[in-house]
């Protein structure tokens, strides 16, 4: 069946429930510079968001406690849950004393390159902003986000950017021009500390961060798909190479251009005409149980 999500802010407020929409990532390049002294990579990569979406609820609690309310059982809802810990870290930093029911309709897949778990915890972030009227900028939530996460800054914003540094040093960059998105998770979770681990960053690979800014600054389609690029795709795509047949045939079936995102396992490929991506998706379909069909959003 063929899934298709539409993304909408929701930000109506029926008592004393606050909503919010948590957007899937993708990344439109990732290079990784160097090892910090910290332990971490410095990173360089563009990022915009797409209409895959998870949708989260928020009500305050007669107790101290935090739930986390997640129908599917494969994701954990204790504190092993990103919003979890982001609703952890936002009430030992403001000092709040009242607990927090967070209610998480699940869309992303997990471990799957998307930021489904970063994007969860920003908008526990931003919700709990709204729900405990607390009003702090959202630079200050970035700040907090990045303890738990390297992508929960860029989350919190979720408009296109360049995020340098671990991910929090972020420079807003236009939108990409409209395209439909067909992304593809094959049937594994992928660990981003396992894949830096195994980044050799005397391996060369050309990571077209510049062509990419070009690209988003005069809206061409063309060179954003020519300019797609991710470091960590040959690693990813050698531990597992159902990532590079899932590339390579979503640009056999007329995908404009393809590349992983983030640490994968997801690949995704992008088209200008709907009917050129219900071909992509037809292609991926038998070789992976979960596809989506999309749209850019930025």
């Amino acid at each position: 069946m063929l899934k298709s999500f539409y993304y909408h802010i929701e930000l109506e407020e029926g008592g004393n429930m606050i909503y919010e929409t948590a957007p899937a990532k993708i990344n439109l390049t990732l290079d990784t510079l160097f090892k910090r002294d910290d332990g971490f990579h410095e990173v360089e990569m563009i990022m915009t968001t797409i209409d895959l979406n998870d949708r989260l609820s928020f009500e305050l609690r007669n107790d101290k406690k935090i739930v986390v309310d997640v129908e599917q059982t494969y994701v954990p809802s204790d504190n092993k849950n990103l919003a979890y810990k982001a609703a952890e870290l936002m009430k030992r930093t403001y000092n709040l004393k009242q607990g927090i029911t967070i209610t998480i309709d699940k869309n992303i897949p997990v471990s799957a390159g998307l930021a489904g778990g970063s994007t969860d915890a920003a908008a526990t972030m931003r919700g709990m902003n709204r729900l405990y009227e607390l009003n702090r900028p959202l630079n200050e939530l970035c700040e907090l986000g990045i303890k738990i996460g390297t992508d929960i800054p860029f989350c919190i914003f979720g408009k296109t950017a360049l995020c340098r540094g671990k991910g929090e040093h972020i420079t807003f960059l236009n939108k990409p021009p409209s395209a439909w998105v067909v992304v593809a998770k094959p049937n594994l979770g992928i660990s981003s500390p396992s894949i830096f681990k195994k980044l050799d960053l005397n391996q060369s690979h050309h990571v077209d961060t510049t062509a990419c800014k070009s690209a988003l600054i005069s809206g061409d389609y063309e060179l954003l798909c020519k300019s797609l690029s991710n470091r960590l795709e040959p690693v990813s795509g050698k531990m597992h190479s159902e990532i590079l047949k899932i590339k390579e045939n979503m640009l056999e079936n007329g995908a404009d251009g393809a590349v992983m995102s983030g640490s994968g396992p997801s690949v995704y490929g992008l088209t200008q005409k709907e009917r050129q991506a219900r071909h992509v998706y037809n292609a991926v379909n038998g070789c992976c149980n979960e596809v989506y069909i999309v749209r850019l959003l930025g």
